[in-house]
């Protein structure tokens, strides 16, 4: 059953187009990973569902939760968005907490705010640090973030958003300010947390082989769009848009030892700059007359969708 879904969101700030016909959605329990390089809006579609969005913005199409409207939200509805059903897990754990209070009253914060006794959140919160493998956790409750390192504090910050039972956890890059090891441990942790609780999950990351390893299935955005979507364990095998084969050949394990590793050809494009036609056109080594006139739109195709007009032909697979 689809627990989120966007249907042709498009998010503009003023003359700048952020977003352009999203459309996506995430059942109850599945793992979602929005991959795509800098700028290409996966930030502001996964804030677009908590409506944490620039002032200002302009927001058309449809972010339905749970068979809700989110744009309809208003007063106690999307305060229980955001306080119970929906957590985020945000790039930067330090960021997300208050460094002169306490681990313990960090946690417990939310749930005795739900009218959760003293004693009962204490325990609550030690129990979630436990789950996600947070050692001495006594000790760490009376802590403060400073005294943590980062990828602790980040383990915090994960038990802090499952302290509500959400339906849905939104992770934005939740491990890039973390070093390889830390990152795959983590990453291993909110897996497991998800998979035992149920509880579904959209995961932003500029690295595929990561999205992959905690997905269920990949969606692709760039400029602003999604170009292809297909599951993951298939993403090597099925991936049929250009830009994504692209990126899939500038992964540093995909040359030998040595050898000079490919690029994706040009800048990443601005979906305020974009070109008539496919997003794609100007960086695009197999573009023809109708990539540049007409924009192509998500199709069925082997395992999954993409939006490709030479796909759409049926032609080779794009190597």
């Amino acid at each position: 059953m689809t627990l989120l879904s966007f249907d042709k969101l498009r998010i503009q700030l003023g003359e700048r187009v952020i977003l352009r016909d999203v459309t996506l959605s995430v059942a109850e329990g599945e793992a979602v990973g929005l991959v795509g390089e800098s700028g290409s809006g996966k930030s502001m579609t996964v804030r677009s569902v908590l409506r944490m969005l620039p002032a200002g913005a302009e927001v058309t199409g449809s972010i339905r939760f749970g068979g809700t409207e989110v744009n309809g939200l208003t007063g106690a509805g999307l305060r229980r968005l955001r306080s119970r059903d929906v957590a985020m897990v945000f790039q930067d754990p330090r960021a997300t907490t208050n460094p002169v209070r306490t681990i313990g009253d960090f946690l417990t914060e939310v749930l005795r705010d739900q009218g959760v006794s003293r004693a009962d959140a204490n325990r609550r919160a030690t129990g979630l640090l436990a789950d996600v493998g947070v050692d001495h956790v006594e000790r760490r409750m009376r802590q403060r973030p400073h005294e943590l390192s980062g990828g602790l504090l980040q383990r915090v910050v994960i038990a802090a958003a499952l302290a509500t039972e959400p339906k849905l956890i939104l992770a934005d890059e939740p491990t890039t300010a973390l070093d390889v090891t830390t990152q795959e441990e983590v990453v291993a942790i909110l897996n497991e947390q998800r998979h035992k609780r149920g509880t579904a999950l959209l995961f932003i990351s500029h690295d595929l082989e990561l999205a992959a390893a905690v997905c269920d299935r990949i969606a692709v955005m760039y400029a602003g769009e999604i170009v292809e979507i297909l599951p993951a364990d298939r993403l090597h095998e099925d991936a049929r848009h250009p830009y994504t084969r692209a990126l899939l050949r500038s992964r540093p394990g995909a040359v030998e030892p040595g050898s000079r590793l490919e690029t994706v050809p040009g800048s990443p494009q601005s979906a305020s700059d974009v070109p008539a036609g496919c997003v794609f056109a100007d960086r695009c080594a197999h573009v023809a007359s109708p990539c540049r006139d007409e924009r192509p739109v998500l199709l069925p195709l082997d395992t999954g969708l993409a939006a490709c007009h030479l796909l759409a032909k049926e032609t080779p697979h794009v190597a």
